[in-house]
């Protein structure tokens, strides 16, 4: 078996005798990388970005943003990364190296004070930089679109990166300046290769063993041998537990670049999302196609987190704060369950039974979620938290109504902080289902909704406040609809 390498900045270096839960943060920094920092070791602050070669959406390869503070640097066995000093050119034998065109607008515009969080913002910007259907484009003389350049620069590609000290106008500015990339420029070049094929990796340090088997049927088998290993996708959510909790297992498998939970296919009755597909990956593959998921995406967390997070894993978690399972459940989805012996569809009404607990059996994963088809026309997504972006939600709402001639017909409600575990508001939906779409109706299920779950106090919000927000959500609904009919 061929050792576990990383390739970092075009160069080749084995991952031993790197223990196995060791981050690309810490194994670069350990390799005099340093311009990886760590700020929160929660994927929160961005400072740690790294660039690395992911299959594309629209070309070969992208190159895509990451926390490396939360990837086991086992888990990209095989792969491609750029750093920070990987972007710049030249600098051999003495010669001044030539910066990379966002690190010069970064420099020249006051875009970096203390420099701590810059490299990390560097990379998240490189990744726009190089997004292969970023263009320039007019913006409008009112400013309408104040977080998109005429650069074609989306700067939600910055929603994961904070900076305390310099301040975000000259960031933005920086962003907005960056041109298009030169036509000899390696990286741009490098998107037209295909990206490095996930390598089947087993890597193992003292009496801990990272794997990555190379089929579904592989990891089957190797859940069904060790039922208690714990699986990994984007580890958005494992890694914070190895920081911060300082979490250690025997086995970890990682299953996010499996083929067969990759897919998504759009069939005539249903749409399949495989499991493992990061959301980015979701959102651009389905290009608006479910107007519920689309408001869903610029909200869950940040794109660094979206880069490397699935369904399979925000689901698998069970947690009651995912964003998610809110909107999954309003569009009626089900969960596909594999292990060794086969698989069974479970709705996801069914699926979890407590705080962080599920229907899935030891040794099952997710291996897609299913999207019944037509979808409802009416539909919105409310997350009610501190910050607009990057943050976890105190509570979100997912609505999903067919209303035809002025008369609520179809109710899909899904509520999430506002229980153990994500929930339909059935009863609010049985206030709605087959009468007319007024204001008297919604301010009635209104009060139904506020009375929804099971809300608690805590640090991100009072059951108070939680139960009053469902309420004006519904009622937020009912504006928003009539406000564009009246339009």
């Amino acid at each position: 078996m061929v050792a576990a390498r990383i390739t970092v900045n075009g160069k080749e270096t084995p991952i031993a005798p790197a223990p196995t839960h060791t981050t690309v943060l810490d194994f670069l920094r350990e390799r005099g990388l340093t311009g990886t920092k760590e700020g929160c070791a929660e994927g929160e602050c961005g400072a740690c970005s790294v660039l690395v070669a992911r299959p594309g959406v629209n070309r070969p390869t992208d190159w895509v943003a990451v926390n490396a503070c939360l990837v086991p640097v086992a888990a990209l066995d095989g792969q491609e990364v750029i750093t920070s000093e990987g972007l710049a050119t030249g600098g051999e034998s003495g010669t001044p190296a030539t910066l990379h065109p966002v690190q010069e607008e970064m420099a020249v515009r006051g875009g970096s004070q203390c420099g701590y969080c810059t490299p990390g913002f560097i990379c998240s910007m490189a990744a726009e930089y190089y997004r292969p259907d970023r263009c320039a484009h007019a913006v409008p003389a009112d400013g309408a679109d104040p977080e998109h350049g005429p650069n074609g620069f989306d700067l939600h590609a910055l929603s994961g990166n904070l900076c305390r000290c310099t301040g975000y106008r000259p960031i933005r500015d920086a962003a907005f300046a960056v041109g298009t990339p030169t036509e000899d420029d390696a990286l741009a070049l490098r998107r037209e290769q295909s990206p490095p094929e996930p390598v089947a990796t087993t890597y193992t340090h003292g009496d801990s063993t990272f794997l990555r088997p190379g089929t579904l049927a592989e990891a089957l088998h190797l859940l069904r041998e060790r039922p208690g290993a714990t699986v990994v996708a984007g580890s958005t959510d494992w890694g914070v537990e190895v920081n911060i909790r300082a979490r250690r297992e025997k086995y970890v498998v990682a299953v996010d670049r499996l083929p067969e939970l990759r897919a998504l296919h759009v069939e005539s009755d249903h749409i399949e999302i495989g499991a493992a597909q990061t959301l980015t990956e979701i959102e651009r593959r389905l290009d608006g196609r479910v107007p519920l998921l689309a408001e869903l995406f610029p909200q869950f967390a940040s794109r660094l987190i979206r880069n490397s997070a699935t369904l399979g894993g925000n689901l698998g978690t069970g947690s009651p704060i995912g964003d998610s399972p809110p909107v999954l459940l309003a569009l009626e989805a089900s969960v596909v369950l594999a292990d060794a012996d086969g698989e069974r569809e479970v709705p996801l009404a069914d699926y979890f039974t407590g705080y962080r607990q599920s229907v899935r059996r030891p040794g099952e994963l997710i291996r897609s979620v299913r999207i019944p088809l037509p979808l409802s026309p009416v539909t919105a997504f409310h997350k009610i938290a501190k910050r607009r972006f990057d943050d976890i939600s105190s509570v979100a709402v997912a609505f999903a109504l067919d209303i035809e001639d002025g008369t609520v017909r179809k109710a899909r409600i899904g509520l999430g902080g506002v229980a153990a575990t994500p929930v339909r508001a059935l009863a609010a939906e049985a206030a709605l289902e087959g009468r007319p779409w007024t204001a008297e109706t919604a301010a009635a299920a209104a009060r139904v909704l506020r009375a929804a779950g099971t809300p608690m106090d805590d640090h991100r919000a009072s059951a108070g406040y939680r139960s009053a927000m469902l309420g004006q959500s519904l009622l937020k609904l009912y504006a928003r609809t009539t406000e564009a009919v009246s339009a």
